[in-house]
């Protein structure tokens, strides 16, 4: 068989999409958005129909024939499919259509290794790209069986196949140790943010909803953001102070696309693990997309597949686009269940703010707080959170303050400055106590 080379950007593609059962959609727009990102020139879409996958083309002998006129009347360099192939039928494709054959999987890799900037994402692309190649790897091309019996030649020897599976078996071990000792300094970051009682806010979405945007905005920053799918693919973590909050951790991580193949997740746990441990998550969505509900199921099933199990605020971006207001839709009293937003915009986020500070903290409550003259660190604290509504000096020269926050959030910091709670509230204490046993129930 003639041995195809790795394909290169810019090349001439047919696509193939087909719907194994009369309820598949077939996301054209989605599919030619990965076509593109990828490089390729796209000169045909064709699509199909089946009750069931062709054992040997997945299409049939007769649609795969149409395919191989089809590519070599436009000179096609690629056909791409929509969908994950077995080894079986590439190689068979490959043979009828005379040109090279990918599926969905190979495709999202190749522009994850475009994407891939840091040592730990190129890592993970790696490692992937190898998992999924060695599937692949035959021995009926050129090249791949070099090592002939023959006089002198015969004995315990091994074949260049097996050469080639052992070699790529030795990569692969070494690769996984590698991303094995990066888990290990993520997960002594996270144990330091956790002492310190820093909550991590990660950012999850289907890729395209606006994700690093929305980061950019909120940790002002300078994530690379485009119109185009998988445009960041490496976490990003930045530590800020909130009003309210003070300091947390906002995480940034690769976006989502449907039928991403379990290889591909496995693959990226390393990055998806900020998202397994956040102590909250927002779930960014394109609200002036038509298939959001379809993104929505998408994103949560690979959530479910990682084994995620974290409180969740959905966040619905691109308001400026759908035209809806900006609000917080509550589940219940003063718990949120949704936002409404705009990064491009800017339109609520002050409303994202203050959803994210109910959903780490509980109700905000407003309180009057007074502080012996001994007592200016806490001052200093409240302050930093941005949370002091008024304040002035009675008689004896105490401040009294009057603070709008969660109350969880005023407990600790009286409870890090030792001081009592019943002097700093005074005869509101008992009410205090009171709201606080409230929060850890329904905590």
């Amino acid at each position: 068989m003639e041995d195809f080379e790795q394909y290169q950007a810019s090349e001439r593609a047919v696509l193939v999409s087909v719907a194994v059962n009369i309820l598949d959609d077939l996301d054209q727009e989605e599919f030619h958005l990965l076509a593109k990102s990828a490089g390729a020139e796209i000169l045909e879409h064709v699509q199909a129909q089946r009750i069931k996958p062709d054992p040997k083309y997945f299409v049939g002998s007769g649609k795969a024939e149409e395919i191989a006129e089809i590519a070599k009347h436009l000179e096609a360099d690629i056909v791409i499919f929509d969908h994950s192939l077995t080894p079986s039928q590439e190689r068979n494709l490959e043979r009828i259509i005379q040109c090279r054959v990918i599926d969905r999987t190979r495709l999202i890799l190749d522009i994850f290794a475009q994407r891939a900037r840091t040592h730990e994402g190129k890592l993970q692309v790696e490692l992937a790209q190898l998992d999924h190649l060695s599937s692949r790897l035959v021995g009926g091309r050129m090249g791949l069986d070099g090592q002939k019996g023959g006089i002198g030649l015969r004995g315990p020897g091994e074949t260049q196949l097996e050469t080639d599976r052992r070699l790529l078996r030795l990569r692969i071990s070494q690769l996984k140790d590698k991303l094995e000792k990066v888990r290990q300094t993520r997960i002594q970051g996270r144990a330091a943010r956790q002492k310190a009682a820093i909550p991590t806010v990660s950012l999850v979405g289907y890729t395209n909803a606006g994700k690093s945007t929305l980061f950019n905005i909120l940790a002002e920053s300078d994530v690379y953001a485009a119109d185009q799918l998988f445009a960041t693919l490496d976490p990003t973590l930045r530590r800020l102070n909130w009003d309210g909050i003070g300091a947390l951790v906002l995480a940034d991580t690769v976006g989502f696309v449907r039928n991403l193949a379990h290889a591909l997740v496995e693959s990226f746990k390393a990055t998806l693990e900020e998202t397994v441990e956040a102590t909250l998550l927002l779930h960014v969505i394109d609200s002036s997309s038509p298939d959001k509900l379809e993104q929505i199921e998408a994103v949560e099933k690979v959530l479910k597949e990682i084994g995620t199990d974290v409180p969740t605020l959905r966040v619905y971006n691109k308001i400026d686009q759908s035209g809806e207001e900006a609000k917080i839709v509550y589940a219940a009293p003063h718990l949120p269940d949704r936002v409404y937003v705009s990064a491009h915009s800017q339109q609520g986020l002050d409303l994202l703010k203050q959803a994210v500070q109910e959903c780490l903290m509980g109700q905000i409550q407003t309180f009057n707080v007074v502080l012996k003259p001994a007592y200016g660190k806490i001052r200093t604290q409240l302050y930093a959170l941005n949370v002091i509504q008024a304040e002035d000096y009675d008689d004896q020269g105490n401040l009294n303050l009057r603070v709008t926050m969660a109350p969880h959030k005023l407990e600790q910091l009286i409870k890090q400055n030792h001081l009592p709670i019943d002097e700093i509230l005074g005869e509101k204490a008992q009410q205090f106590k009171r709201v606080l046993e409230e929060f850890e129930i329904k905590d």
